[in-house]
Protein backbone atom coordinates (compact mmCIF):
# COMPACT_ATOMS: atom_id res chain seq x y z
CA UNK A 1 0.00 0.00 0.00
CA UNK A 2 2.65 2.37 0.25
CA UNK A 3 3.15 2.97 -3.19
CA UNK A 4 -0.67 4.30 -3.24
CA UNK A 5 -0.63 8.03 -4.30
CA UNK A 6 -2.67 10.25 -3.05
CA UNK A 7 -2.39 13.96 -4.95
CA UNK A 8 -3.86 16.95 -3.12
CA UNK A 9 -4.86 20.10 -5.17
CA UNK A 10 -5.68 23.11 -2.34
CA UNK A 11 -4.49 26.69 -2.13
CA UNK A 12 -4.69 25.99 1.46
CA UNK A 13 -1.86 24.46 3.18
CA UNK A 14 -3.63 23.66 6.51
CA UNK A 15 -6.38 21.60 3.85
CA UNK A 16 -3.15 19.75 2.29
CA UNK A 17 -1.25 19.28 5.35
CA UNK A 18 -4.36 18.11 7.70
CA UNK A 19 -5.39 15.18 4.69
CA UNK A 20 -1.87 13.92 5.25
CA UNK A 21 -2.05 13.96 9.09
CA UNK A 22 -5.22 12.05 8.84
CA UNK A 23 -4.38 9.08 6.59
CA UNK A 24 -2.52 5.88 8.38
CA UNK A 25 1.38 6.55 8.44
CA UNK A 26 3.07 4.94 6.11
CA UNK A 27 0.16 3.58 3.85
CA UNK A 28 -0.06 7.02 1.10
CA UNK A 29 2.69 8.83 -0.79
CA UNK A 30 0.77 11.79 -0.42
CA UNK A 31 1.71 14.61 -3.25
CA UNK A 32 0.36 18.33 -3.36
CA UNK A 33 -0.46 20.99 -5.52
CA UNK A 34 -1.06 24.70 -4.33
CA UNK A 35 -3.33 25.38 -7.31
CA UNK A 36 -4.80 23.90 -10.48
CA UNK A 37 -2.26 24.28 -12.84
CA UNK A 38 0.50 22.22 -10.64
CA UNK A 39 -2.73 19.88 -10.08
CA UNK A 40 -2.84 19.09 -14.00
CA UNK A 41 1.23 19.15 -14.42
CA UNK A 42 0.86 16.12 -11.35
CA UNK A 43 -2.17 14.36 -12.68
CA UNK A 44 -0.39 14.09 -16.20
CA UNK A 45 3.51 13.17 -14.67
CA UNK A 46 2.68 10.93 -11.57
CA UNK A 47 -1.21 9.31 -11.95
CA UNK A 48 -2.16 9.18 -8.68
CA UNK A 49 -4.36 6.55 -7.45
CA UNK A 50 -6.81 8.85 -6.10
CA UNK A 51 -7.27 12.68 -6.41
CA UNK A 52 -8.58 15.39 -4.05
CA UNK A 53 -9.53 18.34 -5.41
CA UNK A 54 -10.48 21.59 -3.95
CA UNK A 55 -13.30 23.61 -6.15
CA UNK A 56 -12.20 26.77 -5.65
CA UNK A 57 -8.69 27.15 -6.88
CA UNK A 58 -6.44 30.00 -8.18
CA UNK A 59 -4.82 30.03 -11.72
CA UNK A 60 -6.94 26.93 -12.85
CA UNK A 61 -9.94 26.49 -11.00
CA UNK A 62 -10.67 23.59 -9.58
CA UNK A 63 -13.69 23.36 -12.42
CA UNK A 64 -11.67 23.22 -14.65
CA UNK A 65 -9.49 20.77 -13.42
CA UNK A 66 -12.17 18.36 -13.49
CA UNK A 67 -13.50 19.42 -16.72
CA UNK A 68 -9.97 18.27 -17.82
CA UNK A 69 -10.42 15.02 -16.21
CA UNK A 70 -13.54 14.10 -17.29
CA UNK A 71 -12.57 14.97 -20.94
CA UNK A 72 -9.81 12.56 -20.75
CA UNK A 73 -10.61 8.43 -20.82
CA UNK A 74 -7.53 7.76 -18.54
CA UNK A 75 -7.57 10.15 -16.15
CA UNK A 76 -11.55 9.81 -15.23
CA UNK A 77 -10.99 6.05 -14.18
CA UNK A 78 -9.15 7.66 -11.30
CA UNK A 79 -11.22 8.03 -7.63
CA UNK A 80 -11.78 11.59 -7.58
CA UNK A 81 -12.69 13.36 -4.06
CA UNK A 82 -13.85 17.01 -4.61
CA UNK A 83 -13.30 19.22 -1.79
CA UNK A 84 -15.37 22.21 -1.13
CA UNK A 85 -16.40 24.73 1.87
CA UNK A 86 -19.03 25.85 -0.24
CA UNK A 87 -21.10 23.15 -1.62
CA UNK A 88 -23.94 25.16 -3.46
CA UNK A 89 -20.94 26.56 -5.53
CA UNK A 90 -20.01 22.84 -6.76
CA UNK A 91 -23.76 22.17 -7.37
CA UNK A 92 -24.58 25.21 -9.98
CA UNK A 93 -21.85 23.57 -12.05
CA UNK A 94 -22.40 19.71 -11.57
CA UNK A 95 -25.89 18.60 -10.51
CA UNK A 96 -26.67 16.72 -7.56
CA UNK A 97 -26.35 14.01 -6.45
CA UNK A 98 -22.59 13.92 -7.34
CA UNK A 99 -22.32 10.39 -6.92
CA UNK A 100 -23.67 9.96 -10.49
CA UNK A 101 -21.06 11.52 -11.91
CA UNK A 102 -18.50 8.94 -10.38
CA UNK A 103 -16.90 11.34 -7.76
CA UNK A 104 -17.29 11.95 -3.97
CA UNK A 105 -17.71 15.10 -1.87
CA UNK A 106 -16.49 16.08 0.77
CA UNK A 107 -17.58 19.31 2.26
CA UNK A 108 -14.85 21.37 4.14
CA UNK A 109 -14.03 21.28 6.93
CA UNK A 110 -13.91 17.30 7.45
CA UNK A 111 -13.27 15.13 10.32
CA UNK A 112 -11.30 12.34 9.61
CA UNK A 113 -14.42 9.51 9.53
CA UNK A 114 -15.31 12.03 6.61
CA UNK A 115 -12.25 11.66 4.95
CA UNK A 116 -12.16 8.05 5.38
CA UNK A 117 -16.08 7.46 3.70
CA UNK A 118 -15.28 10.29 1.50
CA UNK A 119 -12.08 7.85 -0.36
CA UNK A 120 -14.11 4.89 -0.06
CA UNK A 121 -16.96 5.96 -1.83
CA UNK A 122 -14.71 7.52 -4.61
CA UNK A 123 -12.97 4.06 -4.84
CA UNK A 124 -16.49 2.32 -5.38
CA UNK A 125 -17.83 4.76 -7.71
CA UNK A 126 -14.73 4.80 -9.76
CA UNK A 127 -14.91 0.76 -9.72
CA UNK A 128 -18.38 1.40 -11.07
CA UNK A 129 -17.75 3.83 -13.80
CA UNK A 130 -18.87 2.31 -17.19
CA UNK A 131 -16.10 2.19 -19.96
CA UNK A 132 -16.78 4.22 -23.13
CA UNK A 133 -17.41 1.03 -25.11
CA UNK A 134 -20.01 -0.19 -23.13
CA UNK A 135 -22.26 2.62 -22.45
CA UNK A 136 -22.19 2.91 -26.07
CA UNK A 137 -23.15 -0.82 -26.87
CA UNK A 138 -25.71 -0.22 -24.24
CA UNK A 139 -27.52 3.09 -25.79
CA UNK A 140 -27.80 1.15 -29.01
CA UNK A 141 -29.00 -2.04 -27.75
CA UNK A 142 -32.69 -2.20 -27.93
CA UNK A 143 -33.49 -4.94 -25.77
CA UNK A 144 -34.72 -3.02 -22.22
CA UNK A 145 -30.94 -2.24 -21.42
CA UNK A 146 -31.78 1.30 -21.32
CA UNK A 147 -34.77 1.18 -19.22
CA UNK A 148 -32.49 -1.23 -16.62
CA UNK A 149 -30.29 1.32 -16.48
CA UNK A 150 -32.79 4.46 -15.88
CA UNK A 151 -33.96 2.61 -13.27
CA UNK A 152 -30.14 1.51 -11.77
CA UNK A 153 -29.82 5.71 -11.95
CA UNK A 154 -33.00 6.35 -9.81
CA UNK A 155 -31.86 3.93 -7.45
CA UNK A 156 -28.57 5.53 -6.88
CA UNK A 157 -30.42 8.98 -6.83
CA UNK A 158 -32.62 8.08 -3.87
CA UNK A 159 -29.76 5.83 -2.06
CA UNK A 160 -27.63 9.51 -2.20
CA UNK A 161 -30.71 11.34 -0.91
CA UNK A 162 -31.04 8.73 1.90
CA UNK A 163 -27.39 9.17 2.89
CA UNK A 164 -28.17 13.11 2.67
CA UNK A 165 -31.07 12.48 5.22
CA UNK A 166 -29.40 10.51 7.43
CA UNK A 167 -26.21 12.89 7.56
CA UNK A 168 -28.72 16.08 8.30
CA UNK A 169 -30.92 13.57 10.57
CA UNK A 170 -27.59 12.52 12.52
CA UNK A 171 -26.76 16.25 12.54
CA UNK A 172 -30.05 17.51 14.03
CA UNK A 173 -29.67 15.08 16.77
CA UNK A 174 -26.41 16.12 18.10
CA UNK A 175 -27.50 19.86 17.89
CA UNK A 176 -30.48 18.07 20.52
CA UNK A 177 -28.35 16.68 22.48
CA UNK A 178 -25.93 20.09 22.62
CA UNK A 179 -29.32 21.72 23.79
CA UNK A 180 -30.58 19.06 26.32
CA UNK A 181 -26.74 19.65 28.04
Amino acid sequence: MAGHKILVIDDSKVIRVRVKEMLPQGNFNVLEAKDGQEGLKFIVKERPNLIMLDFLLPKVTGWQVFQKIQSQPQLKKIPLVLMSGRKEEVAEKIPEPFEKHYFAFLEKPFEQKELTAAIQLAFKLSKQRPTEDTSNNVAEAGDGSGKIQELEAQVKKMEAEIAGLKKQMAQVVTIVKKLKK
